[in-house]
């Protein structure tokens, strides 16, 4: 057997990998959860999301506006983008219109200090999956960016690599 990963606990841990043979000592490399793309100005936000999604098991790239975030992703896939409303420049919701255009796997949630109702985000047409409000509650966001990712079928493409990875 050339790699196997681990169960994770209720979908909270990332996944470790076996590589190499296990009867040659493979080593173990962590796996995220999934590919998290921040969008924010806002430098000590960025940060401390940052840690705190890292240490719940997601992998984080960020940009600092639209036009880093559209150049990002095209060379970092991201599972889900998660996007201030209120940028210098172009704003959160062109801007997940944009990065959906570029790569229309990416799900986007829009973020701001300032409340947007469900019918708001209807309305704006942008493809959006959802809303969180500043500041953040991090159990909470990590909890909504995994329930996000089952619905998607992003855990369903990590069970059939698994099981690729399983009989070679």
């Amino acid at each position: 057997m050339k790699s196997l990963r681990s169960t994770p606990r209720q979908g909270k841990a990332p996944q470790l990998l076996r590589t190499g043979a296990a009867e040659a000592g493979g080593s173990w490399e962590v796996l995220p959860l999934a590919r998290v793309m921040i969008v924010d100005d806002e430098e000590n936000q960025v940060r401390a999301l940052t840690i705190g999604l890292r240490l719940e098991g997601f992998e984080v790239n960020v940009a600092r506006d639209a036009d880093s975030a559209l150049q990002l992703l095209k060379t970092e896939p991201a599972d889900i983008a998660i996007v201030d409303l209120m940028m210098p420049g172009t704003n959160g919701i062109e801007l997940a219109r944009r990065l959906r255009d570029l790569n229309p796997e990416v799900r986007v949630v829009l973020t701001s200090a300032y409340h947007l109702s469900e019918r708001q985000l209807t309305r704006a047409d942008c493809g959006v999956i959802g809303f969180v409000p500043k500041p953040y509650v991090l159990g909470e966001l990590a909890e909504f960016l995994r329930s996000k990712l089952e619905v998607s079928g992003t855990h369903a493409a990590v069970a059939k690599s698994e099981a690729r990875l399983r009989a070679s």
